[in-house]
């Protein structure tokens, strides 16, 4: 059989690189003789700079710059030369991941440091620039990204306003002198959220990132100041743009300050790994990532693909390290699995990789499927 092996990443333990690899490794195990093609895959949050730098043959860089805490670091970002390509990943620069839990609230962080980087990747003559979201550890609306890159912001008496959460006495929003960073900048966003609203970046994300709910009403009013100043000044009521809630607003600050295109990750990754001429050709495919949720069937990789293979007629098998609805996932799926069911879900995050290859090795014992042609039936392979 073809069996083309397509997860993301399991959050926190296994980059898709490496989610693909144990898979391959325990498939191989009960099954030597299937071909198989690893495409690991990104819908633009963690692990977004790895896979597309490898789809485009770039190469890896490092940038003095400060993470969302203003801590100095070196940040990874990559560079094709040849079609004169950065990729960036927000959550190398500003994520949640690089800070001690805890320690930090998120009134007390900003997107300076991503501005820092963009500005390196400017320099080094990049004329595109492909920026994944997810993973920020901010609720600024790229407010730190953009004063970083030369923008001000200005209270009724002319005074700039340094921190995000002084945008409630915002009056103008200052255009740098240089603005065009990039010919072209392309965003990958992992949710359709907006900015504002119930199901905004506050209410929604900002509690992961440490919000707490009398935070929300000044959280708020800030990003709705922010984005009243735009549309007056731009003409168009920016938050309202799907994706634009992404990052804590991140997708809304990218679009308005940097001029970038937000675009589904997982569409970006798809058209780069040429994936549905690598569907049509699988006689199996195998994706999976973390945790299999309601959210995994809203525009996230493994739910995409799931449908896809439906549309195609493909056995599509999910794997994760947890099943939140087990009979929702084997509904979207011909056989679901999860690390759990062998398992406890300690055991599984301190030895992801051994458990996952155990995962695959019996999934192929169990016996893969074909799609017949007749009322779409499966049949033993």
């Amino acid at each position: 059989m073809r069996v083309l092996i397509a997860p993301d990443k399991f959050k926190g333990t296994l980059t898709a690189q490496a989610a693909a690899e144990a898979i391959a490794r325990g498939w191989c195990r009960e099954r030597p003789r299937d071909a198989l093609e690893l495409s690991p895959m990104t819908d633009g949050g963690d692990g977004f700079g790895e896979v597309i730098s490898q789809l485009l043959g770039a190469t890896r860089r490092l940038a003095r710059t400060v993470d969302a805490a203003g801590r100095p670091c070196l940040a990874a970002w990559w560079w094709d030369p040849v079609s004169r390509t950065a990729v960036v990943e927000s959550a190398r620069v500003v994520g949640l991941a690089m800070l001690p839990a805890g320690r930090f609230h998120p009134f007390d962080l900003d997107t300076t440091g991503l501005g820092l980087v963009l500005r390196a990747a400017a320099r080094a003559g990049a004329r595109r620039c492909m920026i994944g979201l997810g993973g920020s550890a901010t609720c600024d609306a790229g407010f730190g990204m953009a004063r970083a890159l030369g923008w001000r912001f200005l209270d009724g008496a002319g005074r700039s306003i340094e921190r995000w959460t002084g945008l409630g006495r915002l009056k103008q929003v200052q255009k740098p002198a240089h603005s065009c960073w990039f010919a072209e900048s392309v965003v990958a966003v992992d949710v359709q959220n907006t900015l504002l609203g119930r199901r905004g970046t506050t209410r929604i994300y900002g509690p992961q990132k440490g919000l707490r709910p009398r935070d929300f009403t000044l959280t708020e009013r800030c990003l709705s100041a922010l984005g009243r100043v735009v549309r007056r000044e731009l003409g168009a009521d920016l938050t309202r743009v799907p994706g634009s809630g992404s990052a804590g607003g991140l997708g809304f600050g990218l679009h308005v300050f940097l001029g970038a295109r937000l675009e589904p990750g997982f569409a970006l990754f798809a058209r780069l790994a040429s994936l549905e001429k690598r569907l049509r050709a699988a006689d199996l495919v195998i994706t999976g990532e973390g945790t299999i949720d309601a959210s995994s069937f809203m525009g996230k990789g493994a739910g995409e693909i799931a449908a896809r293979c439906r549309e195609l007629r493909k056995p599509c098998y999910g794997l994760a390290g947890v099943l939140a609805s087990p009979a929702a996932a084997r509904r979207q799926f011909t056989q679901a699995y999860a690390l759990t069911e062998m398992a406890s879900l300690a055991e599984a995050k301190a030895r992801p990789g051994f458990w996952l290859e155990r995962l695959a090795r019996g999934a192929a014992r169990a016996g893969p499927m074909r799609m017949t042609n007749d009322e779409g039936r499966m049949t033993k392979a």
